[in-house]
């Protein structure tokens, strides 16, 4: 079967609002599928690209709970990452002194090879589950407890 140009321009005209009207989901909501997107990017929340590293793709999930008022201390992470907070107010602030302040729900593509401090808010502990997109054998996070902001 033989098909003409003009036919596939205008099965692509015809379909071009159905294509674009859908956004990419992993599963499309019905009665009994509720979807509820948490977060789409190509940057990390200070603007930055988001680069994979090479290698053998490896995640790693984690669920890392702050005591209240506890703190991360300085780190970064040099391989991206993606946290969603469970419970909680987080303040995450970075070596410029800029900071961003995370509540139950919120999600966030986490800053890559930034030095950042976690910090529990209002006396009570954080619980946040932490995806890390890296290759097999990196290291996920790099401790810095000699930094200090000044």
């Amino acid at each position: 079967m033989r098909v003409s140009f003009r036919s596939v321009l205008a099965s692509t005209i015809l379909l071009f609002p159905v294509l674009i009207s859908r956004p990419s989901q992993a599963l499309d909501a019905s009665s009994s599928i509720k979807v509820t997107p948490l977060l789409k990017t190509s940057s990390s929340w200070d603007g930055q690209q988001i680069i994979y590293p090479e290698g053998q793709g490896e995640v790693t999930s984690l669920i890392i709970e702050l005591a209240a008022d506890g703190e991360t201390g300085w780190h970064e992470h040099p391989v991206p990452s993606f946290a969603y907070i469970l419970e909680g107010d987080l303040e995450i602030k970075r070596r410029d002194g800029s900071v961003k302040i995370l509540k139950p729900g919120n999600a966030l593509a986490e800053v890559v090879n930034t030095y950042h401090n976690g910090r529990a808010l209002n006396g009570k502990p954080v619980k946040l589950v932490v995806f890390y997109t890296s290759a097999v054998g990196k290291t996920l996070t790099i401790a810095h407890p000699e930094f200090r902001l000044p």
